[in-house]
Parts: C-alpha cells; structure tokens; sequence
C-alpha cells in the first residue's frame, strides 16, 4: 500500500511539474509574440487631404492628464485620420526630433513639436529662409519656444520635407507640413522604419544642419560697404 500511494503521489507532482513547465512555455511564446509585435518595423503610407477631424484628443494625450481631462468644445467629429495618424506619429519621440521642411504652418503639429520640447525631447529644424517669415508661419513660435532653428542662404529653395523620429524612423513625401497642403491638397506620407532608408536621411540632415550653422550666415554681400 505505502509503495502505490508513493508512486501516486510521484505521478501527481510529474503532473504538476509537467504543467508548469507548459504553462512556463505557454507564457514564454506569448511574450515573444509580444515582443515581435513591438520591434516589427513600421512601415505606413499616409494619404491627403486628411478628412476634417478634432485632433485635441490626441494633443492633449501627449500634453499630460489634465489637458486629456478637458474636453474639446470644436464641432468637428473624433475619430482617426490622417493627421491624428501624422501627429501620433510624430509624438511617438522619445529623444529626438530632426525636421527638415520648406513651409510650416500647421498648428497642429507645431504644437505636437512644442509639446515634445516641453518633454525634453532634442527638437532640431531646418527650414527655407524665404518661406519661415510668411504669415503663419509656425517658426518664429517654435523658436520663441527654445527650439533650434536654422534655414538657408541659398537663392534656390531649401524645399526638403522630411523628419526623423528618435533616428530610427523616417516621416517623408510630398507633404508640406501647412493647413492648405493636410486639409485641400492630394499629397503623400511615408513612415518607414527601414534602416537602409533612414539613414541616407539622418546623414543628409547632419550635413545640412552643420552647412546652415549661424556661424556661416553672410547677411551682407562682401562687396558692399
């Protein structure tokens, strides 16, 4: 009797390790299919003109608890769209921001850009000369905001339009980032976080951002006294 109550109670705890050691695996595969999920590289393409729609919700998110409290006094129907998706997108960041752009002027995503600032994000622009002082213009805003912002002196246009977020992914198309161009024209966004096409725009970035340093600006033609 002792000898079979043993061997029962040796095959009730093989079958308690043996569940375990399930559940343990059980467990392992869902955290690695979790986990794949979460590193899959994005890759988005973004279409407008963006419908009309309150992006304050997705602003005030990113702003803290309080502001996500108030509600959105706009008429405007909730609900995704291309901007949200643009603006998720971009406050997504973490460490860093670079924003290569001919015409800002939305001010929708110069909050979101103010907002990462506030965050301690490291927030760089490049931007056309001619273009930032236009009515509108989000650029004085942000650097009013503490933001770095250097343009061109150039006679062609600086008419990039790109960002990158956090140097891993790529925002870019045909987009300038203005009210006209998200809510009236037919343009295109791509999101991609490639590798092999993030980084020919991360050295681009860098080499436009040293070659527009303030130290080389020339406001004056040298042969003028």
């Amino acid at each position: 009797m002792r000898r079979g109550r043993g061997g029962a109670m040796w095959a009730a705890g093989a079958q308690r390790r043996a569940g375990l050691v399930l559940a343990a695996a059980a467990a392992l595969g869902l955290a690695l299919a979790a986990w794949r999920r979460r590193r899959r590289p994005v890759r988005e393409v973004l279409f407008f003109p963006s419908r009309p729609s309150c992006t304050e919700a997705v602003l005030a998110e990113a702003a803290g608890p309080g502001a996500a409290a108030r509600p959105c006094p706009c008429p405007l129907p909730r609900g995704d769209c291309a901007l949200s998706r643009l603006l998720r997108r971009l406050l997504s960041a973490r460490r860093s921001l670079d924003i290569c752009l001919f015409a800002f002027s939305s001010p929708q995503l110069g909050r979101a850009v103010q907002l990462l600032h506030r965050r301690g994000v490291r927030v760089r622009v490049v931007t056309d000369a001619q273009y930032m002082e236009l009515q509108g213009s989000q650029i004085g805003l942000l650097r009013h905001a503490g933001i770095q912002v250097r343009h061109d002196q150039e006679s062609g246009y600086m008419h990039h339009k790109f960002a990158i977020v956090d140097r891993r992914m790529l925002i870019t198309g045909s987009l300038n980032w203005t009210t006209q161009a998200i809510h009236n024209n037919r343009e295109n966004v791509l999101v991609t976080e490639d590798a092999e096409y993030v980084k020919p725009f991360l050295d681009e970035f860098e080499r436009i951002w040293e070659e527009y340093n303030p130290i080389n600006y020339r406001f004056f033609s040298k042969d003028k006294k």
